[in-house]
């Protein structure tokens, strides 16, 4: 049986090209990057020309990225380091409901080691409210972190004004930007957005997975995350991951060149997609926004069913989509974001993310449709939740009781 691929959004497949460039780092190019020897040299040369890669799609200069371990070091090097570097000055760090874990837990951290959070609440559509974050700044405030997209829902944050306010407010104050699910989808520029730091990853765009970067702004202190050798201009030690760090370059490369035509193509799939959904599926709901939000990603909610049986039925018809809700996700809270744009537990529970690749076609999503339709007539006979227990009566306060047996 053929499958489907729809969780893009979770990783993608590594690009053949990719492969090609990783090969020889494995074989006959392993040298450590830190000898001076002919072996090392090659491999130090390799990794400054994928830093330039990277740096390009993002509007940036080489100098001002360094290679980590994933998009997730990234964000807890972005949080943690600059919450260490201006500790004295101040101890109130911004952010959003909606961040990715990477970001959220990190923030909880630095509060159980005395720091202030604010989280910002979002509207239905999971938009940070530019006026509420103009609210929340204070004279002690040293960091803000906004994600660019959503990672779940897809919503596109207004980051460039979300900057101008910060700024306007303090120039000192630093503005973390999350841009692992923005990277390779939409226009990412580090200088139009305004951003001192942003975080990026090697396999949401085609590339290996186990490597990704933060840009630091030039002249923009930070402290170290991990301490060991003198690797990437001493900021983040460890014998670099050379063939990743080819492979996330080479990504880039491919990525910065196909932008505009890969988002085309997204978002007259993903379109096609949610239309059709909307269309078959009665109680069905989009979730996000319906105008700023990634080319890629659709998200709904289906009413009186969990997610959870959603997947099973997808996977058994070949398709692979995801839910932010719960079970899936190995715990038993249905996703922060759908709960932070208001929606109650007992529905957060139907959520279903299709995310477009670039193979993606029309075909693939007659398809998915149809299965889903299947699936969800299934589901809904079977289940103790339909139209007439509305949504917040008890037969649903049970199920969310329950809902992890």
């Amino acid at each position: 049986m053929k499958r489907i691929y729809l969780d893009n959004a979770a990783t993608t497949p590594v690009d053949t090209r990719v492969v090609e460039k990783m090969i020889p780092m494995f074989s006959t190019e392993y040298g450590n990057p830190s000898s001076i020897y002919a072996e090392g040299r090659e491999a130090a040369k390799a990794i400054e020309g994928a830093r330039r890669e990277v740096a390009d799609l993002i509007g940036a200069a080489p100098e001002e990225i360094y290679f980590t371990g994933s998009g997730t070091e990234a964000d807890n090097w972005a949080l943690r380091g600059i919450a260490e570097q201006n500790k004295k000055r101040g101890n109130h760090i911004i952010t959003s409901a909606v961040e990715h874990h990477a970001v959220l837990h990190t923030a909880q951290e630095l509060e159980k080691e005395g720091f202030d959070v604010t989280y910002l609440p979002v509207d239905e559509y999971g938009m940070v409210n530019p006026e509420d974050l103009k609210k929340a700044l204070r004279d002690d405030t040293i960091l803000v972190s906004i994600m660019m997209a959503n990672n779940e829902i897809g919503t596109v944050e207004p980051i460039k004004e979300l900057v101008e306010i910060v700024k306007d407010h303090n120039k000192r104050t630093v503005f973390h930007t999350d841009a692992v699910q923005a990277l390779g989808n939409i226009p990412v520029d580090v200088k139009d957005l305004g951003v001192d730091l942003l975080s990026v990853s090697g396999h949401k765009i085609y590339g290996p997975k186990g490597i990704g970067a933060l840009y630091v702004r030039k002249g923009q202190p930070i402290k170290n995350l991990l301490e060991g050798g003198a690797q990437e201009k001493n900021k983040r030690p460890g014998t670099e991951n050379t063939a990743a760090i080819v492979g996330f370059g080479e990504a880039a490369k491919i990525a910065k060149e196909g932008l505009d035509e890969h988002s085309k193509h997204q978002k007259e799939i993903r379109d096609y997609l949610i239309e059709q959904v909307l269309e078959r599926i009665p109680d069905s709901y989009l979730t996000g926004h319906p105008e700023e939000r990634l080319p890629g990603n659709a998200s709904f909610i289906f009413d009186y069913i969990e997610g959870e049986g959603i997947l099973l039925s997808l996977d058994m018809g070949g398709i692979s989509g995801s839910s932010g809700s719960a079970c899936t996700s190995g715990s038993l809270d249905p996703s922060h974001v759908l709960l932070a744009t208001g929606l109650p537990a007992g529905r957060a529970h139907g959520s279903l993310r299709l995310t477009i690749g670039r193979d993606t076609t029309k075909e693939d999503i007659d398809y998915t449709v149809d299965v889903l339709e299947e699936g969800i007539k299934r589901l809904r006979a079977m289940s103790p939740l339909d139209k007439d227990h509305p949504i917040d009566s008890d037969v649903y306060k049970e199920a969310d009781k329950h809902h992890h047996h």
